[in-house]
């Protein structure tokens, strides 16, 4: 099992008429935990678009809404991979407030697909490379 975290403070441009964050920015935020999982482990997703030429498209996502994050607070993202890719990867989330509390959970699943053909592929070895000593 790998684990990252990384932080974001919520912006008033992402808020709605309650001062709440907009609901629609949490699948945002996903991403976000998303890009910096893979950066810590040495990649990018430019890298790994224009390089290794493989796209992960979105095939779901599931998500809570457990209390709100407001304007300002410093959330942290907690993004977590429970198993080896093979023909998907499933991107396990968290979001803190400044409490420690859980404001939203849920998964994404994303998919490989070859950035030519748009053709399913499997996990790139780069990726199952740089995983695979978290799951020894």
């Amino acid at each position: 099992m790998y684990t990252h975290q990384t932080q974001v403070r919520v912006r008033y441009g992402e808020t709605d008429q309650m001062g709440y964050l907009y609901y629609g920015n949490y699948a945002l935020y996903y991403e976000v935990g998303r890009a910096e999982m893979l950066r810590s482990l040495g990649h990018t997703y430019r890298e790994m678009e224009e390089k290794y030429q493989v796209l992960m498209p979105v095939m779901s996502l599931n998500m809570r809404f457990v209390r709100p994050a407001h304007y300002d607070d410093l959330l942290t993202i907690k993004t977590t991979v429970r198993k080896l890719p093979q023909d998907n990867i499933t991107f396990h989330m968290e979001i803190f407030n400044d409490q420690q509390e859980l404001v939203n959970g849920g998964s994404v699943r994303l998919g490989f697909i070859a950035a030519d053909t748009y053709e399913t592929v499997s996990a790139p070895s780069f990726l199952i490379d740089c995983l695979s000593p978290h799951f020894e």
